[in-house]
Order: structure tokens, then sequence, then C-alpha cells
């Protein structure tokens, strides 16, 4: 099955809470652009977002921390595209040492997951499929 991946740094514009936290919502935002970019891939065409069956929020992320987001094709419907998507953490922010201090994590920590599906309207799809 198709796969995306991008790796991308919070900002400190990411940060919505006390000491740096990040809102989840910014993963949520982040999981559609790589939802989008695997319809384009599959149909040629963006789609819509049409829910999420499940969200875990495993661990926390803060500004400065390096992510990786990826979003995997796991079923295709007729016009339904069922994905599976998670966030790892890889590089870990270290401002307890100095403001611009960070470590490349050794082994990525999984910090959020999802499922969720997208609809690609058939009049839509530009990539014929079967």
């Amino acid at each position: 099955m198709k796969k995306v991946t991008h790796r991308l740094r919070l900002s400190q514009q990411d940060a919505h809470y006390g000491g740096n936290l990040v809102d989840g919502a910014k993963i949520l935002a982040l999981f559609g652009d790589v939802a989008t970019e695997l319809l384009i891939i599959h149909d040629g065409d963006e789609g819509l977002f049409r829910a999420y069956e499940e969200v875990n929020f495993l661990a926390p992320l803060y500004a400065g921390d390096f992510i990786e987001v990826t979003a995997e094709m796991m079923h295709i419907g007729n016009s339904s595209r069922k994905m599976k998507f998670t966030c790892y953490k890889v590089i870990s922010s270290r401002p307890d040492i100095n403001p611009s201090a960070a470590d490349v994590l050794s082994e990525p920590i999984l910090t959020t997951t999802a499922i969720g599906t997208c609809i690609v309207p058939k009049d839509k799809m530009r990539v014929h499929h079967g």
C-alpha cells in the first residue's frame, strides 16, 4: 500500500500551552496534510477528510522537537480511502540545557496514532483504478 512521510520541526508558533507544549490539534492538521498528499498521489485529487475513527495522543510534543508524520493507505473503497497515521518524535528539544540544545533520539518516540477515512468523489478522480 502507498505511504507518505514528512519530517519537520515544531516551532515556537506551534506551542499552545505553558512549557512550550504543542496542541494535539497541530498533529491532526499535519495528518490532514499527509492524507491530502497521499490522495493526490493515488487519485489526482485532494479529496475530503470524512472522519477519524480513532485518535490516540501517547506522548507530549514541544516547540523545537522534530517529528516524522506518516499516512499509509489501509483500505481502498469505491471512493473512500481508509488511512493509518503515525507521528514520531525523532529529535527532542532540550531547553533545560540551553535554548538551542537538542538530542537525536536513538529510538523515535511514538506520540500520536490515528485512523481516518477520506473521500474522493468519483467525478474528481483523475487516476483510473482497476
